[in-house]
């Protein structure tokens, strides 16, 4: 997937060439699906990873939009968002008490935790709160 200027409407780009000291630079970008056709969370990966690239901007993600209407949702959201930050969103919309362990989980993997101290830390205060009585 190839993103150029012309497909986007935003009110900071400008597509014209222009002296550095003159240039206009991307705020920000919106975009949003009002139906769920077949294939869509393949495309949002796809377009996901096309952004960051190119653009090289944060990402904001609702995470739990993909699952909505499926059963297993903590399942769906948990996996779908360990793709989205190894794509590199950076900052999920999320419920931080439901996923702070697939976070967890994702940073050991990547190596964003030193001897997944976080994750093992976390792990060991989970076990904790259900070992007591």
């Amino acid at each position: 997937m190839r993103l150029a200027a012309s497909n986007w409407r935003t009110s900071s780009w400008s597509a014209r060439r222009r002296p550095a000291s003159r240039a206009r630079t991307l705020s920000s970008i919106a975009a949003t699906c009002r139906r769920r056709p077949a294939g869509a969370p393949s495309v949002l990966l796809e377009s996901i990873d096309a952004v960051r690239r190119q653009l090289g901007v944060n990402l904001t993600l609702g995470a739990s939009n993909v699952s909505f209407g499926l059963p297993e949702r903590s399942l769906l959201n948990g996996v779908f968002l360990a793709m989205v930050i190894q794509l590199g969103v950076n900052c999920p919309v999320v419920d931080v008490a439901k996923v702070r362990q697939y976070i967890l989980a994702v940073d050991a993997l990547l190596g964003k935790d030193s001897y997944s101290r976080r994750f093992i830390q976390d792990f060991r205060k989970r076990q904790k709160a259900h070992a007591a009585p």
